[in-house]
């Protein structure tokens, strides 16, 4: 359910009929331009989407003498569609108003082309209809990578957080991270407004990073392209020496890289996480230093017998 006033406002839109419903019950970024309807053919229509008017849709209603027209239009209105926009700055025509109030549906107008109003339509509600899912840990662009920083709470997460913004890195969000999958591949993470900018740093409390360190040291949103665990150090436990093979989690049904950091003292997490990083952006332009030095290796070993 989308809210009637976000709706008109995200789009910029002028409500030329109004209804008594807060909220429109839109399921999916899709619209649907009736054309096909408005000539009589109701089978598979999306009744369910947003209708949009253009100027074709609106030529061929006004081609038909008037009680074809109303005829046409009573049969379309008859389904519950959460709302109609009509684009190009047209006023919608008289039995539309009237069948619109009957019937409770919203109608709305936009100067927009048909074909732009589309694109920003299908944008804004791919991010309001985008399902959510919210994270205890850090969110941190570093090196345009997006990290999300988890782990149990005091281990560190905001402090090596802290350190990256020190070194010139921006917070996104710190201790919830709500995040939202805003197609099949790709998650988009983001601040609860009320504590946006904020973090917690033990022993001394709640601190501003934006007035702390200026407003380039903090990002509204950032997609989560890889995940750090911290976790405090296990002598008995195994972590990976190599980087032969390639971990990952999975949030939402999306895949991401995953590396488990292993924290004890002494130990520099903001630049182990800056070189994680980094690792990754070679390793998406088809660079893997691990795989290079096996080349190197069985180079050596083959050299080896040969002589």
């Amino acid at each position: 359910m989308i809210a009637v006033k976000d709706f008109v406002s995200a789009l910029s839109l002028k409500v030329l009929c109004p209804s008594t419903k807060d909220t429109l019950n839109i399921q999916s970024a899709e619209l649907n331009r009736p054309g096909i309807q408005f000539a009589g053919y109701m089978e598979y229509f999306a009744h369910e989407r947003p209708q949009v008017i253009g100027k074709v849709e609106m030529a061929y209603l006004e081609s038909l003498d008037d009680a074809a027209r109303y005829a046409q239009l009573s049969q379309f209105f008859s389904y519950p569609i959460p709302c109609m926009v009509i684009c190009r700055g047209m006023q919608p025509l008289q039995e539309m108003l009237e069948l619109a109030r009957a019937h409770d549906i919203p109608i709305f107008g936009t100067d927009w082309v048909t074909t732009r109003f589309f694109v920003n339509a299908i944008n804004y509600l791919s991010d309001a209809l985008a399902p959510r899912s919210t994270v205890h840990g850090v969110l941190m662009d570093v090196y345009g990578i997006g990290v999300l920083l988890t782990g149990e709470s005091g281990v560190g997460k905001s402090e090596a957080a802290l350190e990256l913004v020190k070194r010139g890195h921006q917070l996104v969000a710190d201790d919830v991270v709500d995040i939202k999958k805003v197609n099949e591949n790709r998650l988009i993470g983001e601040s609860p407004e009320t504590i946006r900018h904020f973090m917690e740093i033990r022993g001394i409390g709640i601190i501003d990073i934006r007035q702390m360190y200026g407003i380039g040291a903090v990002l509204m949103r950032k997609s989560v392209e890889m995940a750090i665990h911290l976790e405090l150090w296990q002598e008995s436990k195994a972590y990976e020496r190599l980087g032969m093979s390639d971990s990952y989690t999975t949030i939402m049904g999306v895949k991401i890289p995953q590396i488990v950091l292993p924290v004890r003292p002494g130990r520099n997490l903001a630049v182990v996480i800056e070189v994680a990083a980094r690792n990754l952006g070679l390793k998406r332009l088809g660079y893997s230093a691990a795989n290079e030095l096996d080349r190197r290796l069985k180079e050596v070993a083959i050299h080896s017998r040969e002589q």
